[in-house]
C-alpha cells in the first residue's frame, strides 16, 4: 500500500482543521477517547456542534484562538492508500510554517471560504506550492451550505482561481465543493449539490497518482555517517536521496573525485540487492576511500552540479529583514558551508507575480536571489530533484532557520554567456576576409507581404516528451491559417546538414548553434519558424534566442516528466539507454536544463495534441503574432 503526503493551506477561518478532522471522523480513524474529549472541549466552549477543529488544534493557544498556529501532522488509511497529513496555518505571520509542512508534499488541498472567495493567502499558498514543485493541487471550496448549495458561486470561485493558477504553470487542478462541518462530498457524495458530478474529495485523495514526479533517475546519496563498529567493516550511511544503486555498480564520490565499486548495501535486516530513493542504508565499497559526512556519492556518468554560486528563488522566514552581505550556515542534503546572499534579483508580489525590486527580504517574502557558498555544493535544479535542489539557511547566532531555498541553477555570469544579439553579427563566428552585408529586403517587407510577423517557436524537452507531435500539428494549424512557416526538426538536420555530428555534449552544442543560425536565416526571409529539438543545455538555447530580436523568440517547453518519457519511448531511446547501447542520453546519462522561465509551458500527460496546439496558438494570439489575428481558419 503506498503513501500520500498531502497539505492543506488556505486563508484563515477557510475550515482546514475541520477538514482534517471530519476526514479523521468519517474514515473511523479516531480512537473513542479523542472523541469523547473533543466533544467535552466543544461543550465547555458553548458550541452547539462537535467542533472536529480540535482534533488537529493541539496547542492551547490554537483552541482558544480557534486558529492553527504550529504544523500539525495526522495520519490515516483507508483500504486503498495511507495518508500522512500537514495541516498548516493560514495567517500570513505563519507562511513560513505552511512551507515547512508543504515541502514534502505531493498534494496540496487548498481551502477557499465559498463566501470571500478567493483571497491573497489563497494565492499566496497556490504559488508556494507551484515553488515547492508540488504536483497535484486541489481546490477545495468549502462552507457550500452557507451560500446555499450555489453553482454560479462555485464556478466562479472555479473560474477565477484557474486563471490566476495557469500563471504558475498548474497544470493537475482539480475543483470540489465541500461541507467540512456537515460532511458534504468529503468522503460521502452531497445530496445538496447534485449538480455537482465529479468525485468526493476522499475519493480523488485514493486514485491521485502518487510518486510520478520522483526522481528516479539521477543517483544521489549524501553521506550522513561512517559506520565502523569493527576493523572489518567500515559503512557510509544515509538516505538514498533519489536514483537507485546496486551491487557491484560504479561510483564516484564527491568532492574527491575518486571511483570505486559498490560491494554491498546493507540494512538493519542485512544486505539486499537493490537500495531505492527513499531507503536508508549503508554503503560499502571494494575501495577504503577516505569518505565522510557530507560528501555525496553518485554514478560516474551521471554528475550534479558542483557550483559555489547558486541561483535560487528564496522565501524568507524570519522576523529579522534579510540583507545582502550578511553571512548564515547553508544546510544542502547532508553538507553544512557558510554563505551569504550576492544579490537579490527580484522580489515577488504575490497577487500580482509581478517583480519588483527591492534591497533586503522581510517576513514571508519570496523573490529570487544569488548565493555564494564558501565550499562547492553538489546540486541539481528543483525542478529535477527535489531533495538536492533544496537548502535552508540558519542564522550561525541563534541558530533559527531564516530562509528555505529552491535551486534554480548556478549563476551565470555575461562572460559565461556572450549576448550577439546586443554585440552585433561581427562578434559572432565568421570566416576570414569576409565583410557583413545588410540585407536587401528587410524584415517589414517581408512581414507586411506575409500579413503577420515572423518569429521563431524553439520547442525543448526530454526525448519522447511529445515536441514533435505538436510541433507538427502546430504548424498545419498555422499554415492552414495563411502562415508562412518552416519547421525544423532534429531528426531531419542530422540527415544533412549536422549528419557529420555526434552526441557528445560539444556536438550537441554545435547542433544547436547551427539550428539557431538557420532559424535566424528563415526568421529574416519572414517565416514563423518552429524548431524542435531536445537542446538540453540552458546556455545553448539561449545562444539561439540572442540571434532573434526581443519578443520574437517564444520558448516552448514540452514539461513532460522522465518516467512518462521513459513509458512512450517512441523510438525505443530510452530502452536502448538501459542496455548500455547509447552513451550519451539526456535525461538518462546525460543531463537536461530545463527551462527557467519559458514564454510557454505546456504539459501533455492526460491531454491530447488538440487540446495543446489550441492552449499554444491561445498563448500566441495574446502575445499578437498569429496571421490575421488569428481569425483565419480558427
Amino acid at each position: 500500500m503506498d503513501i500520500l503526503r498531502f497539505s492543506t493551506a488556505g486563508s484563515v477561518d477557510d475550515g482546514k482543521s475541520t477538514l482534517i478532522g471530519r476526514l479523521l471522523y468519517d474514515t473511523k480513524s479516531i480512537f473513542e477517547d479523542q472523541l469523547e474529549q473533543v466533544e467535552d472541549a466543544s461543550h465547555r466552549r458553548g458550541e452547539g456542534y462537535v467542533n472536529l477543529a480540535l482534533l488537529t488544534d493541539g496547542l492551547r493557544a490554537e483552541r482558544e484562538q480557534n486558529i492553527t498556529i504550529d504544523v500539525a501532522y495526522r495520519y490515516f488509511a483507508t483500504p486503498k492508500r495511507k495518508f500522512i497529513i500537514a495541516d498548516t496555518p493560514g495567517h500570513i505571520q505563519y507562511t513560513r510554517n505552511m512551507v515547512t509542512g508543504a515541502s514534502t508534499a505531493e498534494l496540496a488541498v487548498i481551502l477557499i471560504d465559498a463566501r470571500n472567495g478567493v483571497l491573497t493567502q489563497s494565492k499566496r499558498h497556490g504559488f508556494i506550492s507551484s515553488l515547492l514543485g508540488i504536483p497535484h493541487v486541489l481546490v477545495a471550496v468549502n462552507k457550500m451550505d452557507l451560500v446555499d448549495w450555489s453553482r454560479e458561486r462555485f464556478e466562479e470561485i472555479c473560474a477565477e482561481y484557474a486563471g490566476f493558477a495557469e500563471k504558475l504553470g498548474v497544470d493537475a487542478l482539480t475543483f470540489i465543493p465541500i461541507s467540512a462541518l456537515r460532511g458534504d462530498n468529503v468522503v460521502d457524495r452531497s445530496a445538496s449539490m447534485p449538480w455537482y458530478e465529479g468525485t468526493t474529495l476522499l475519493h480523488h485523495l485514493e486514485h491521485v497518482n502518487v510518486g510520478a514526479h520522483r526522481n528516479l533517475v539521477d543517483f544521489r546519496f549524501p553521506v550522513q555517517y561512517v559506520i565502523r563498529p569493527d576493523q572489518d567493516y567500515r559503512g557510509y550511511a544515509g538516505r538514498v536521496a533519489s536514483g537507485a544503486i546496486r551491487p557491484g555498480e560504479e561510483i564516484l564520490v564527491l568532492p574527491s573525485g575518486r571511483r570505486t565499486k559498490v560491494r554491498s548495501v546493507d540494512t538493519a535486516d542485512g544486505s539486499v540487492p537493490l537500495a531505492e530513493a527513499g531507503d536508508s542504508v549503508a554503503i560499502t565499497t571494494t575501495e577504503e576511500l577516505d569518505i565522510s559526512r557530507g560528501d555525496m556519492i553518485v554514478r560516474p556518468m551521471n554528475l550534479p552540479e558542483v557550483e559555489s554560486e547558486i541561483d535560487a528563488t528564496l522565501c524568507w522566514t524570519s522576523d529579522a529583514p534579510m540583507r545582502p552581505g550578511t553571512q548564515y550556515w547553508l544546510r544542502h542534503t547532508t553538507r553544512e558551508v557558510k554563505a551569504f546572499v550576492s544579490r537579490l534579483v527580484y522580489r515577488i508580489d504575490v497577487d500580482t507575480l509581478h517583480r519588483e525590486t527591492v534591497d533586503r527580504f522581510e517576513l514571508n517574502d519570496i523573490g529570487r536571489v544569488h548565493i555564494t557558498t564558501a565550499q562547492p555544493l553538489f546540486l541539481d535544479r528543483y525542478a529535477l530533484n527535489r531533495e538536492t535542489g533544496s537548502f535552508i539557511l540558519v542564522d550561525p547566532h541563534t541558530n533559527h532557520t531564516v530562509a528555505a531555498g529552491m535551486i534554480r541553477g548556478s549563476v551565470r555570469h555575461a562572460e559565461d554567456l556572450p549576448r550577439e544579439r546586443e554585440e552585433g553579427p561581427e562578434r559572432r563566428p565568421v570566416s576570414p576576409d569576409v565583410v557583413w552585408e545588410e540585407w536587401n529586403v528587410s524584415l517589414s517587407e517581408r512581414e507586411a507581404r506575409n500579413a503577420h510577423p515572423a518569429g521563431v517557436l524553439w520547442f525543448t524537452g526530454l526525448p519522447g516528451s511529445g515536441k514533435s507531435t505538436i510541433a507538427r500539428a502546430l504548424e498545419r494549424r498555422l499554415f492552414d491559417m495563411g502562415a508562412q512557416t518552416m519547421l525544423l526538426d532534429g531528426d531531419q538536420v542530422r540527415h544533412g546538414i549536422n549528419g557529420d555530428l555526434g552526441f557528445s555534449p560539444q556536438d550537441r552544442t554545435e547542433n544547436i548553434r547551427r539550428v539557431g543560425e538557420i532559424a535566424s536565416l528563415f526568421f529574416r526571409q519572414g517565416s514563423m519558424v518552429i524548431c524542435t529539438f531536445v537542446s538540453p543545455f540552458r546556455a545553448d538555447r539561449e545562444r539561439a534566442r540572442s540571434l532573434i530580436p526581443d519578443g520574437r523568440f517564444v520558448e516552448v517547453f514540452v514539461d513532460t516528466p522522465v518516467e512518462e518519457c521513459r513509458r512512450r519511448d517512441p523510438k525505443g531511446l530510452y530502452a536502448r539507454a538501459g542496455r548500455g547501447e547509447i552513451s550519451h542520453m539526456t535525461g538518462v546519462s546525460s543531463p537536461y536544463e530545463a527551462p527557467e522561465d519559458p514564454e510557454i509551458r505546456v504539459q501533455t500527460v492526460g491531454r491530447d495534441v488538440d487540446e495543446v496546439v489550441r492552449g499554444i496558438l491561445g498563448a500566441l494570439a495574446e502575445r499578437g503574432v498569429l496571421p490575421n489575428g488569428g481569425s483565419r481558419g480558427g
